[in-house]
Parts: structure tokens; C-alpha cells; sequence
């Protein structure tokens, strides 16, 4: 995060500034505690941004906090890919720590509510939980196994914890009330058994704290005096309170909620993008049309532009859908800014300047960005034979076209001014070639006689380009929310255009050395970044946004 960026102001730092106020707490500190489990996305670059920029604001810290408290489901691929996302998007964490790091402290704080007879170890199945928990209309029924003694249930736990019983045979719940209007105060289950090996703890523990149960013990042991979460932990905060209270824990940590960023056009949920992952349907959890942050970042996002589309969007309680238009908008602002132009000719259809030397060469100095001179030039080699696009030229032209067609004038970007005497044609009257002249006192931005041209067209020139792969990418999906079944499965909704491979584009040659990740405006054409398979023998440039939007046009 640049030192002149800001967080506007917000409720959320509304309760803090009450909370200093009054006293509650002397100084701020946060945590971004993501599960390990998946790629992070779109929606948690908002909880990246609250939660870092608060601390900032406050000139308090943000520490990154690994919930790795299921192992079934977590890997070390993930906990890296989490650490890469939050450093590229601009931050940087005090501590990064790991929930499984108090395991032995929750673990006791499970045997203290086991102890002061506010926790039992129950027997039903998952299933006859579900059942016994009553619905929002009608209440819980005490599990038979609620009343066990103390004894019992400490002795049951222990061996719980020693392996003596499989997966599912036992967990233990908190002794709440099975009559609650919140579903979640109905005993909730805080430990499960799982006999599974954790990239933390390897074989350790065989039994694991629930996310309820270990989440504000987490807040609490590192110092958290206000724990950010999104809107659907709202329901969740009576327990968060309960348990922190019924422990006895000093100063408690705050939780306060705020609406998740919900994008149109976008899948999150991380069991479906690791089905598209899995069955191949993209090219990984960083396919450049996924919503994941990795993605984003291998088409070309610049972060501050995400950062920006956050600040955008701002900090509310209300549920809301945002435009996925509003995000690119962001993307190509900055990027109007910061990249620099170059040609590049997706559709290659050869010029031929019938008046220029057979062997002649020359190169052309055209500016890199016309708004900030301070990145230099880019070479350009003007010969006989070079390449446009092949939709610049028209035998026969429709109105308002001005491009080039037989008898028509256009400027070639950084070049000269070019006239079309005719064109070639294949057996299937396919045009092959363009034939043109051009006039030697044009060159640069010059115009002899003061006369003007209504078009100008970039080029490549056949001595110096250089073939490459271009991936043209649309919309992931077809549908605005790919998450409603209703309209069939989300993988039924998937849009069959959503990437095009260009094959022998041809591009300006000053740009071979590019590096992956490297992202240029292709004039005229869009904005375009280096795959991270290039390599020098095979160049490949991803569409990151076009010039200006498209959508629904």
C-alpha cells in the first residue's frame, strides 16, 4: 500500500473512535484470518483492505492469521498462495501466525468449560444433530447425552484426544440453551475428531476446535481489539461473545461485521472453483479468468487498481451486487497511467510500400506514453513490407470508414502518411496484400501542404517483429450470478467465448525481452500482459481490459 494512500472513513471506524474514546481499548490491532483451503479472491481483497487499512489508520497492526484449524481440507500450496496475494496487493502483515499455534491453548479453555459443566461430550451423529437442532420456527431438544457428569466428560475428551474413537463417533459440544432463537447458541459443536495428519502440527492432534470455537480464542490470545468480519458472521457474534465471557477473558476483543463485495459475473466459492480447477476447465487457480487474486495478477491487475475499486465500492451493512464493469474501469484508469504503448497486430495483413528502397530501413523513435515523456521511446523499424490489421483495410469501404481502401490516405502511427493503390487477392479472392505509397516528407508528424487524414493505424514492420500467442479473454461466465442454480449448474452457465487464443499475432519487436508480468497498451488495441509460460521462444500476451468497455454492446 503506497504511504500517500488513505481509508475514507466508515462506521466501522466510528466504533473504534467510541472505543478509544471511552477508553475500551488504548490502541488498534487487527487480523486478517483467512482458512487455507483455496486461492484468496475478489471479496477478500475488501477484508484485506479494512482490516490492513484500519490498522494503518490508526497506526496500529494487522497481523495474517492462517485458520488452519481443519486439516481435511488445507495445504501448504494454499498458506503460500495467501502470503504471495496479500504481499502483491500492497500490504504487509506485523506477525503472520497460525490458529493450530493455540492449539494447546484452546484445548484448555475446551477443558475449562468441560469443567464449570458448560460443555459435554455428545454421541449423536452429524445427522441427528441437524435433527435435535430445531429450526428458526420451532426449538432444539436436549441431546440425551447432555447431562453426563463432569467426569464423564472429561474422561471422554481425554480419550477423545488420545485416538481411541473414529472419525465422527463423538464430538464435543458447549452447553448453551437448545432454545435459543439463534441457531447457532443451540450447543454448538467446538471439537470434532479427524484422524488426518495437519502441515503444522503432523500427527499431534487427532481431534480439532471448530472455527466458532477457535476463532475468538485466536483474537484473544494475540491481542485483537477488534475483530473485522464480513455480514454473515453477524449471527455468530452472541457465541463469539459467550465463549470469550464464560472464560473469563480481559478485555475482549470487538466484533464488528460488514457486507461481503459480491461481483456479477463472478464465482467465489471455493468448492466450485476448485471443481473448475480440478476437472480442468481452467488452466488453474490462477486462470486469468478467474476472480481469484492470483488471476487477476497473471492477467496484468495492477494491485492499486484493487485497491482502488475497494475504496470505490466503500465499507457498508447493506447487501449489494457490484458491477464487474466498475473493477475494469478501475484496471484501465491505472493502466492509462502507468503502461506503456507499443504495436502489436493481432489479425496480420501485409502492406506493401511499392515507392519505398527495396532494402531500405530506417528506425523511428515513437514515444512510449504521450502523457509522461519520462519513459522514453520505443524503436520502430519502417522497411518496404510491413503488417496491419487486417480489419484497416477495406476494398470496398462502408460509410465512415477511414482506414485504408484503394485511393484513400492514412497516417501510420509515428510514421508516414500512406496512400492505397491497390491490393492483392488469393484463388478465393481472399486479399493477401496491400499495396501502397508513401510520401517521404510526411514522416513523423508532419503533413505537407497542411492537408489532413481522417485515420491513423499503428503497424509492424517485417524486419522487426516477432510472432506471438494472444489470449483474448471474456467473461468466465454468462449469467450475472454463475452461483444461482436455478438457471441450471454453474458449470452449465459457464460461456463458451470466454477465451480465444490468436494465434502468429505479430508484435512490435522492442518487446521480446518483455518479462512475465510485464503489461503494455497495444495501441489501438487494448491492454495486454506477459503470460507467466512466455519465454523468449514463445511469447504469450494475456488481454488483461480493452481500451473501453464492451460489455453488452
Amino acid at each position: 500500500m503506497e504511504e500517500n494512500e488513505t481509508m475514507t472513513s466508515n462506521f466501522i471506524h466510528d466504533f473504534i473512535d467510541e472505543d478509544l474514546e471511552a477508553g475500551v481499548y488504548t490502541h488498534v490491532q487487527t487480523r486478517f484470518p483467512p482458512e487455507p483451503n483455496g486461492y484468496l479472491h475478489i471479496g477478500h481483497a475488501k477484508a484485506i483492505c479494512i482490516n490492513f487499512g484500519t490498522a494503518k489508520k490508526y497506526g496500529g497492526v494487522c497481523n495474517l492469521r492462517l485458520d488452519d484449524t481443519n486439516p481435511q481440507k488445507e495445504d501448504v500450496e494454499y498458506v503460500e498462495s495467501i502470503r504471495e496475494d496479500i504481499e502483491w496487493l500492497g500490504f504487509q502483515w506485523d506477525k503472520c501466525l497460525y490458529a493450530s499455534s493455540y492449539f494447546d491453548f484452546i484445548y484448555e479453555c475446551a477443558v475449562r468449560l468441560i469443567e464449570d459443566g458448560k460443555a459435554y461430550v455428545d454421541d449423536l451423529t452429524a445427522d441427528e444433530i441437524r435433527e435435535y437442532r430445531g429450526t428458526l420456527t420451532t426449538p432444539g431438544k436436549n441431546s440425551p447425552y447432555r447431562d453426563r457428569s463432569v467426569e464423564e466428560n472429561l474422561d471422554l475428551f481425554r480419550r477423545m484426544t488420545a485416538g481411541e474413537f473414529g472419525n465422527g463417533e463423538k464430538v464435543l459440544r458447549a452447553k448453551i440453551d437448545m432454545a435459543s432463537p439463534n441457531l447457532n447458541m443451540r450447543d454448538p459443536v467446538i471439537y470434532r475428531i479427524a484422524h488426518t495428519p495437519h502441515h503444522q502440527t503432523g500427527d499431534r492432534w487427532c481431534v480439532y476446535p471448530m472455527y466458532d470455537f477457535a476463532h475468538p480464542l485466536s483474537d484473544a490470545k494475540e491481542g485483537v481489539t477488534h475483530s473485522l468480519c464480513s455480514l454473515e458472521f453477524e449471527n455468530h457474534r452472541p457465541l463469539y461473545d459467550w465463549f470469550l465471557r464464560e472464560l473469563g477473558i480481559e478485555n475482549p476483543p470487538r466484533q464488528i461485521e460488514f457486507a461481503r463485495l459480491n461481483l456479477n459475473y463472478c464465482l467465489t466459492s471455493k468448492r466450485k472453483c476448485l471443481a473448475l480447477v480440478n476437472e480442468g476447465i481452467v488452466d488453474g487457480w490462477d486462470d486469468p479468468r478467474m476472480a481469484t487474486l492470483s488471476g487477476m495478477r497473471r492477467r496484468g491487475y495492477p494491485p492499486k487498481a484493487i485497491r482502488n475499486f475497494c475504496e470505490k465500492i466503500g465499507v457498508s451493512k447493506a447487501y449489494s451486487v457490484v458491477d464487474i464493469g466498475l473493477l475494469e474501469s478501475c484496471v484501465r484508469d491505472e493502466l492509462n497511467e502507468t503502461a506503456p504503448r507499443a504495436m502489436a497486430v493481432l489479425h496480420p495483413l501485409k502492406l506493401i510500400v511499392d515507392n519505398y528502397p527495396e532494402d531500405g530501413t530506417e528506425t523511428l523513435e515513437i514515444e512510449a506514453h504521450p502523457a509522461h515523456p519520462e519513459m522514453g521511446t520505443r524503436k520502430a523499424v519502417f522497411s518496404k513490407e510491413l503488417f496491419i490489421e487486417r480489419e484497416d483495410f477495406m476494398a470496398e469501404p462502408v460509410k465512415k470508414y477511414f482506414r485504408l481502401y484503394p485511393g484513400n490516405e492514412v497516417r501510420l502511427k509515428g510514421a508516414y502518411l500512406v496512400t492505397c493503390t491497390g491490393f492483392d487477392t488469393d484463388e478465393n479472392g481472399e486479399v493477401t496484400a496491400v499495396h501502397c505509397t508513401y510520401d517521404p516528407e510526411s514522416r513523423g508528424g508532419n503533413a505537407p501542404d497542411d492537408r489532413k487524414v481522417k485515420g491513423t493505424i499503428h503497424w509492424v514492420g517485417s524486419t522487426d517483429c516477432f510472432p506471438a500467442t494472444v489470449h483474448m479473454y471474456d467473461r468466465l461466465f454468462r449469467v450475472e450470478n454463475p452461483s444461482d442454480e436455478t438457471n441450471g449448474s454453474f458449470k452449465e452457465n459457464l460461456n463458451p467465448d470466454s477465451l480465444k487464443v490468436l494465434q502468429n499475432c505479430l508484435v512490435q519487436g522492442c518487446l521480446h525481452d518483455a518479462k512475465p508480468g510485464d503489461v503494455f497498451q497495444f495501441m489501438r488495441q487494448g491492454y495486454f500482459c506477459v503470460d507467466k509460460k512466455s519465454n523468449r521462444d514463445t511469447m504469450i500476451f494475456n488481454l488483461t481490459v480493452a481500451l473501453n468497455s464492451s460489455w453488452g454492446k
